[in-house]
């Protein structure tokens, strides 16, 4: 009898699941197109849209299937529009945030480029501010980059030639260059921040 009672539990069990997925599907049926167009609403576009349904979606399921999710189907509604509107807040500053990074990383590879021309010390520059502030930096990086720097850029030397002049390999020579222009980057890009170039 026993035995009996445990399969009926269990079969009652998975009717209960059944029933759920069953109304799950309906219920979508009824109501995702109206929760779709709300989160277009609330988007930049269709893509996002459909990511932030899916994401509140999931974020609903997670919670029935744990137990934890107050309420019945008919609080379903509710909570999708306000995870919908959270998920494409969250989204759109992300999407911010990432173009702002993209921006500075551009920026920062044009004042490179920019660097790299090797015209900021010439007389009667127009840069002279910039010029200040870039020998200041310069002057804060360790001597071993600032050195390697000086004479790639503005001395036009190659890195054999900077390597027999500094008693290294032309490989520590070409490292100690990238290391320092990363260094010198990040000094120009704090500076770009605050407003000072």
């Amino acid at each position: 009898m026993d035995g009996k009672k445990s399969k009926n539990v269990i079969t009652a069990k998975a009717q209960e699941v059944e029933g759920l997925t069953l109304d799950w599907k309906g219920w979508l049926r009824v109501h995702g197109p109206r929760l779709l167009l709300f989160a277009r609403q609330q988007t930049r576009g269709n893509h996002d849209a459909e990511d932030v349904f899916q994401d509140a979606l999931v974020k609903l399921a997670k919670k029935v299937e744990e137990g934890t999710f107050v309420g019945g189907q008919e609080a379903w509604m509710p909570f999708l529009y306000t995870q919908i509107r959270r998920e494409a807040i969250d989204r759109g500053r992300k999407d911010d945030r990432r173009r702002k990074r993209e921006s500075r990383v551009v920026e920062d590879e044009v004042g490179l480029n920019t660097l790299e021309s090797g015209d900021w010390f010439v007389d009667g520059d127009s840069h002279g501010e910039r010029a200040e502030m870039l020998e200041a930096a310069l002057k804060e990086l360790p001597e071993k980059f600032s050195e390697v720097i000086v004479m790639k850029l503005w001395g036009e030397r190659t890195f054999d030639e900077i390597g027999n002049a500094l008693d290294i390999s032309l490989h520590t020579a070409a490292s100690r260059y990238r290391y320092g222009l990363e260094a010198l980057r990040k000094k120009l890009a704090a500076a770009r921040i605050r407003g000072d170039i």
